[in-house]
């Protein structure tokens, strides 16, 4: 009888006093069988289970490490704040140096105000929204992910249609049926909000069509609602600007998180100077929101992205590894489709209606010392060097030969 490995022992423990044994997206039992749940440390690109297993890291923590697990700049920045203090009793320099370089960096930004992750941020964009206008609908794009709280949760259980009463839905990238949308929301709308880019679950990604996003930004204006662009997912790894700056559209409210601190739990919101009034009188707070050893950390991380130019950095190793794949894939006679920006890229195979391909696929990967993920999109880091995406395209390549023989 085998011995069980310690992160068996660590799930038979957690399933004794954790409901589910994990909760939410960072549950193992949702992905394929020899997944780890438990991880012991990171450093740079590369990820150590707590059975002793190394991985090079292509999920970051499903985003929030940018510049690499135990980034020194970063680390530094840590150590020198969590010194001085944390959680006091107010906010420290920091709040106002970090506010004062996302109205920098962001063309639409005149403000900023923080909280701890992406459902907090995009919660008090909606409530600024509604605060601003005194309207009540909220457009949203169907199946797109906006956080984890009723009014936005993918998962039904519990949540009420009362809390989702003034919420109307559109097709992402599809201009017709934004436009109905609107105009069921008539007068009463008080928002439109919309991802970077469509990232939906076990789904091929779609950038922001131009034409789309620029009649976004057209119907607001003339309805005088705010337009919102959920970044939490991908901000700052596709431009530090912003991620509808690429596509030549400004919104009025943005919801940051996962890559603004490299780690370390921080979320933000940047507004223009319409929303700047009833961002002063809105009551959003939380014991932790003011924590300056995150607030450290993100201006160390932005330090660092805007010193090295982390998107392009990101994006070319990317390309590396989709034109890797790509290669592979078609030697082995299997078909692959690979979507959405490189720094975030998306891999699934064709004729894979249950998934059986995907998860063969990145166990195989996963045998041989690579972390990729088989339906979500994954992350790339500025640690990931050329000779680590070459580690892990040597895995794929066994991967796609396995699947080559079956």
């Amino acid at each position: 009888m085998r011995a069980e490995t310690p992160d068996q022992k660590l799930r038979a423990r957690a399933a004794r006093v954790i409901p589910g044994g994990m909760f939410g997206h960072l549950n193992a039992a949702r992905l394929p069988e020899d997944y780890p749940q438990f991880f012991e440390r990171g450093d740079g690109c590369y990820l150590w289970d707590v059975n002793g297993r190394r991985y090079v890291d292509f999920m970051c923590s499903w985003g929030p490490i940018v510049l690499g697990h135990h980034h020194p700049a970063v680390a530094e920045a840590v150590q020198r704040q969590m010194a001085a203090g944390d959680c006091l009793n107010g906010p420290s320099e920091r709040l106002v140096e970090l506010a004062e370089r996302l109205v920098r960096l962001v063309p639409h930004a005149d403000w900023a105000m923080f909280s701890k992750n992406g459902t907090d941020a995009t919660t008090t964009c909606v409530t600024l929204a509604r605060a601003a206008t005194g309207r009540r609908k909220i457009l949203v794009a169907q199946g797109a992910y906006h956080g984890a709280i009723p009014w936005c949760t993918p998962n039904p259980l519990g949540v009420t249609a009362e809390d989702r009463t003034h919420l109307l839905t559109f097709r992402y990238n599809d201009v017709g049926s934004l436009e109905t949308a609107v105009q069921r929301a008539g007068d009463d709308l008080a928002g439109i909000l919309v991802s970077a880019f469509r990232h939906d679950y076990g789904l091929d990604q779609e950038l922001p069509d131009p034409q789309f996003a620029r009649r976004v930004r057209e119907l607001c204006d003339a309805s005088e609602a705010a337009l919102i662009v959920d970044d939490v997912r991908a901000g700052f790894r596709m431009t530090l600007r912003g991620s509808w700056d690429l596509v030549g559209v400004q919104p009025d409210l943005s919801a940051w998180s996962k890559a603004i601190a490299n780690g370390h739990a921080l979320a933000a919101v940047t507004g223009n100077d319409r929303y700047r009034d009833a961002a002063s009188k809105i009551f959003v707070t939380g014991s932790f929101w003011c924590s300056a050893v995150s607030m450290a950390a993100a201006v160390a991380t932005l330090d660092e992205l805007e010193r090295i130019d982390g998107p392009a950095r990101m994006r070319a190793m990317g390309l590396r590894l989709r034109e890797g794949i790509a290669a592979q894939a078609a030697a082995a006679g299997i078909g692959v489709r690979q979507s959405g920006p490189p720094q975030m890229p998306t891999l699934l195979f064709d004729d894979d209606p249950d998934l059986a391909k995907g998860d063969l696929f990145t166990r195989e990967a996963l045998k041989r010392g690579v972390y990729l993920h088989p339906r979500h999109n994954m992350f790339l880091s500025t640690a990931h060097s050329e000779a680590d995406i070459d580690v892990a395209l040597e895995a794929t390549k066994a991967a796609f030969d396995v699947l080559a023989a079956r």
